[in-house]
């Protein structure tokens, strides 16, 4: 038998029995929802009847955009630096959500336009200071993307040896819902217009300022089509350091957090090619960004919350960790019908 028929019997088998250990415990069978499907995802993600979470790790992938240059953005471009300089401080609302469930926070200048101080918490690894004015050429050179991929491997390599296995990804970059709405439109073969949302509050002639310029951009590059080549095009530095830093978790087997908009994009890029890394991923809410629910609905995907939040950061990665914490629990400790000596429905 080949390897992968093996892995493929070996999880039928896992779920199966995950799926009796869950529907016997104490409650009317399927009563506690979508925990339940949390609770079998990561029991078939770890092989085990008793999954464990182990030392939580959110990572916060920051840089600049080039096409931040032509008013895409309610916000300026220095913003992304003095959030990242908000971040080490720990003044973000990703520090607040991170200290309170005990997740550990890890900074990276992925390709932000500022010279930072050495900080603990913060790992520089950008090969420039932002990416390229997509309107006059691709945001990204093969060799800085492959950098920034490689990179961002190197961050999930060091936390899974620390002895991490689950781990969400956030971003800090101005302008980068823009990245992520080209990188959708051209995934999936949909007008830029569906793929373009508000990102950081753009007022109306805003937003139809950024409709127009990513139109522009979108149609000066028709041949690129390849998940890859439309990451290197269209993304960012950020983007392309959390392509990277998703498929080595996902080579890890780690259980993989995915925040907002801009996280689902690049996760998208790689189901593209190799859909199984869904598999390993739990979508943690629905952006306010207007076209996050129509790209969970393309990747196929339900989101553990929907808050009205588009702060980014990781942010839902932090505010749902508690509930998947939830659903290993109770799958670990709540009494079957047996156990508890009650009985179970007629059949």
């Amino acid at each position: 038998m080949s390897p992968s028929l093996i892995k493929l019997s070996i999880q039928m088998d896992i779920g199966l029995s995950l799926k009796h250990k869950i529907d016997t415990k104490t409650k009317p069978m399927g009563s506690l929802g979508y925990l339940e499907n949390i609770a079998f995802k990561i029991g078939r993600i770890q092989n085990t009847l008793s999954p464990k979470l182990c030392k939580p790790a959110i990572v916060v992938f920051a840089a600049d955009h080039g096409l931040t240059q032509e008013g895409i953005s309610a916000y300026p471009a220095e913003v992304t630096h003095q959030m990242v300089l908000n971040f080490l401080n720990n003044g973000a609302a990703i520090n607040v959500f991170c200290r309170q469930h005990g997740i550990q926070l890890t900074i990276v200048d992925a390709g932000v336009n500022f010279d930072f101080a050495p900080h603990p918490n913060l790992h520089i690894q950008k090969i420039r200071k932002g990416s390229r004015n997509m309107l006059h050429e691709p945001a990204l050179s093969m060799d800085e993307f492959l950098f920034s991929m490689n990179s961002g491997m190197e961050v999930v390599n060091d936390i899974f040896r620390e002895g991490s296995n689950v781990i969400g990804f956030g971003e800090m970059g101005i302008g980068n819902t823009s990245a992520a709405s080209l990188i959708m439109s051209k995934l999936y073969e949909l007008p830029i217009a569906d793929c373009i949302g508000r990102g950081t509050g753009v007022n109306d002639e805003q937003l139809a300022r950024k409709i127009r310029i990513l139109q522009q951009v979108h149609t000066q590059y028709p041949a690129v089509t390849n998940p890859f080549e439309i990451a290197k095009t269209f993304g960012g530095l950020e983007i392309a350091q959390m392509i990277g830093a998703m498929k080595a978790a996902f080579a890890h087997n780690m259980l993989i957090l995915i925040d907002g908009f801009i996280a689902t994009a690049a996760v998208a890029v790689l189901a593209k090619d190799h859909a199984a890394i869904l598999e390993n991923c739990i979508f943690c809410h629905t952006s306010d960004e207007t076209a996050h629910r129509a790209l969970l609905q393309l990747l196929n995907q339900k989101a553990v919350l929907d808050l009205n939040m588009r702060v980014g950061e990781g942010t839902g990665c932090a505010v749902a960790y508690p509930i998947i914490k939830s659903a290993v629990h109770f799958l670990n400790e709540m009494a079957s019908f047996e156990q508890a000596q009650v009985t179970n429905k007629f059949e």
